[in-house]
């Protein structure tokens, strides 16, 4: 076996041979009706090489992958679809990093399916557009988030609610498509998504800014409005200031709020308060400062993924208080008189439909909202994971795809 595999190694280098190799996977019809499991292997093995040499030699997609667990990223070579007549083509400028992208590099969900090109903050500019499409031209400033497609005729999608979509929308990457193949996402020179999927950027927005817009921004965005938390004057509690709860913070100053920061860290005062403009910052851990609070929200953003107590901050709102979930902690555990007394209500929240997505970005246009980022080469987005791991970061990586993806 192992000669053999040696063997088709060499004959994939080279392109003119790989004729053979096809001519070798016909004849495996013949040997598969003798039952021979030993030149099968031999013959998948061959097949997997020359689908490998054919993408790093011929794949029209530059970007960056995960090959294994390990979750690093090398560059790699593959083919995005033809451009189909509702599709948009998108020349990719910057993508931001998201802690998605290291789930699924590292196979955290144990659903990974490699190679995985991560990224689903992605923003460029529109290189070419298919017949019927009428919304988007070449050179429009446009936008991908976190979903390429969905069954659009569901109740959901009637809504532009597509990321409920009854049959499962599509991820952006490390998902299957469509066309039965496996979606790639921004980490790479440009990417094909139908056009509902794709929306515009105001041409007065900075590329780069916009990217974390597209997952963190609309994360948080989303629910805030759902659950009315744009009304001026009333009080929000943003607990965790990383990547959603900073823009959390941002939007409820943008609608008027008074809004609290809770943080287990004090080093992050200083931030909450001069560069994000919060009205106020309050160690969680502090039993004291917890207290003065009671009843006095109107509203929670919890971003916080780690494992934290609920009932502390349930005591917070005031009657008809929301409390909105948007991190993933690894259970939720509160009494029953946290909610019961005061009639509260806690809710959950993923991301955002394509309409509501659409009114955001025009939203941080109008009211100059702009995501706090670091700006990184693509050769560099190994150790922004690592770092993103660490949570040292404040408060987004983004990818400067089209001045270092070469």
């Amino acid at each position: 076996m192992e000669l053999v595999n040696d063997s088709a190694l060499q004959l994939a280098e080279h392109p003119p041979l790989t004729l053979v190799i096809s001519v070798i996977l016909i004849f495996s019809h013949l040997v598969s009706s003798v039952h021979s499991p030993s030149w099968l292997l031999i013959l998948i093995s061959l097949h997997d090489i020359l689908e490998m040499a054919t993408e790093s030699e011929n794949g029209n997609c530059l970007g960056w992958a995960a090959r294994d667990p390990s979750g690093v990223l090398s560059p790699y070579k593959f083919n995005r679809r033809v451009l189909g007549c509702d599709d948009v083509s998108l020349k990719i400028t910057h993508c931001g990093i998201c802690y998605a992208d290291v789930v699924w590099t590292r196979n955290k969900l144990g659903d990974s399916k490699y190679p995985v090109v991560p990224g689903h903050e992605i923003v460029g500019i529109v290189q070419d557009v298919g017949s019927n499409v009428h919304g988007f031209k070449t050179g429009d400033h446009v936008g991908v988030g976190t979903y390429v497609d969905s069954c659009r005729s569901c109740e959901y999608c009637d809504d532009g609610l597509e990321v409920h979509c009854s049959k499962g929308s599509v991820h952006t990457f490390n998902a299957v498509d469509a066309d039965g193949t496996i979606t790639k996402g921004g980490y790479s020179s440009f990417i094909v998504v139908h056009e509902r999927y794709c929306y515009k950027i105001p041409d007065n927005y900075p590329l780069a800014y916009a990217a974390p817009l597209l997952c963190a921004g609309i994360t948080v965005y989303t629910p805030m409005k759902r659950h009315k938390m744009d009304q001026p004057g009333k009080s929000l509690g943003v607990i965790g200031l990383g990547g959603l709860g900073h823009m959390a913070v941002k939007f409820g100053k943008a609608f008027g709020l008074h809004v609290t920061v809770f943080s287990t860290s004090i080093s992050k005062k200083e931030e909450a308060l001069n560069l994000l403009g919060a009205d106020r910052f309050v160690i969680s851990s502090d039993e004291q400062q917890m207290q003065a609070l009671t009843k006095s929200l109107d509203f929670i953003v919890d971003t916080a993924s780690g494992d934290h107590a609920f009932d502390p901050y349930m005591a917070l709102l005031k009657t008809y208080g929301v409390l909105v979930l948007v991190g993933f902690p690894s259970e939720i555990k509160l009494h029953p008189a946290s909610i019961i007394l005061g009639s509260k209500t806690i809710f959950g929240s993923v991301t955002g439909g394509t309409k509501e997505t659409q009114e955001m970005l025009e939203f941080c246009a109008a009211n100059k909202i702009y995501p706090e980022i670091e700006l990184v080469p693509i050769q560099y987005v190994n150790e922004a994971l690592e770092r993103l791991i660490k949570r040292d970061i404040k408060y987004r990586f983004v990818i400067d795809v089209e001045n270092s993806l070469k």
